[in-house]
């Protein structure tokens, strides 16, 4: 990539930035800005890879900016992850919606703080028939509320006509892509985010395997619960990720050094991708 004076000025102030956040942190840090693309797999297993010439750290933040994508591309950032590092937490200064959410849920810690959201998780399928990538959650719901109708007797004609011109191919591919993001959650939460719950804070009592995995699947099935949150852009912030979905969130509001060093880096990056119109952009101690 070729710069210009002020380019160059930019990926030092950026760079050097970054190198503040990992000494803070005691962990090799990634931005991510983008969504999240099968495209992105090789040139994300060379960052890690370039990482790894002078490890530092057995840790790994990730600063996740993301609308969401592709649920099976998270799924191998996760195990590209998890080869590297012993933990990998997410940090996330804005948003991280739908398989981005998924892509924190993989983590140890998830950093947020008052203003920071994740989203419903909703994995994108692409539509042969409309051309376009259709939310798979929101497909579903909306067959089985003209079935429903079917069932009672209301469906009127036009809903029949759509609901008979339905691809089952296409459903079927929405049903596996809910039940792999459900699988993958669940998992993860389990495996890694969920490994320090030891006992319950009121009670005190061991915490078991069982309800380990019940938790974590409540989570998920809240989180692809189209009806509890409307809209599949729908923002959910700290206070309800803690007290609808039972989720602990490292809440960094009110720690000022580390705040500052977030928001100082984000802000600058995200003003330099949006003059440059970057569509993705990936920077680490090694690469910009």
């Amino acid at each position: 990539m070729n710069f210009s004076a002020v380019d160059r000025e930019m990926k030092i102030s950026l760079t050097m930035k970054l190198e503040k956040l990992e000494e803070y942190l005691k962990g090799d840090v990634m931005f991510f800005f983008g969504s999240i693309t099968p495209v992105q797999i090789q040139k994300y297993r060379f960052l890690l890879e370039e990482l790894q010439v002078d490890k530092k750290y057995d840790t790994l933040y990730i600063i996740l900016n993301t609308p969401g994508g592709s649920v099976e591309t998270v799924e191998r950032f996760v195990n590209m992850n998890r080869h590297f590092y012993k933990n990998v937490n997410f940090i996330v200064p804005d948003e991280a919606m739908s398989a981005g959410t998924v892509f924190c849920l993989s983590g140890d810690k998830i950093y947020m703080d008052y203003s920071s959201s994740l989203g419903p998780i909703d994995p994108q399928v692409y539509s042969q028939q409309q051309k376009m990538f259709v939310p798979a959650l929101g497909y579903l719901d909306k067959v089985e509320f003209f079935i429903n109708k079917s069932m009672q007797g209301t469906l009127t004609e036009a809903e029949f006509l759509l609901l008979k011109d339905q691809d089952l191919a296409f459903l079927t591919v929405c049903e596996q892509q809910k039940n792999l993001t459900i699988k993958l959650i669940k998992e993860w939460l389990v495996k890694y985010k969920f490994k320090d719950w030891v006992v319950h804070s009121k009670t005190n009592e061991p915490v078991t395997a069982i309800e380990k995995e019940e938790r974590a699947e409540d989570i998920a099935k809240k989180l692809g619960d189209n009806k509890l949150w409307c809209s599949h852009g729908r923002c959910i912030g700290i206070n309800i990720l803690r007290d609808v979905l039972n989720l602990k969130i490292d809440d960094y509001s009110e720690n000022y050094e580390l705040r500052n060093l977030i928001r100082e880096y984000n802000t600058l990056i995200i003003q330099y991708i949006q003059r440059c119109g970057f569509p993705e952009f990936f920077h680490t101690r090694k690469y910009f």
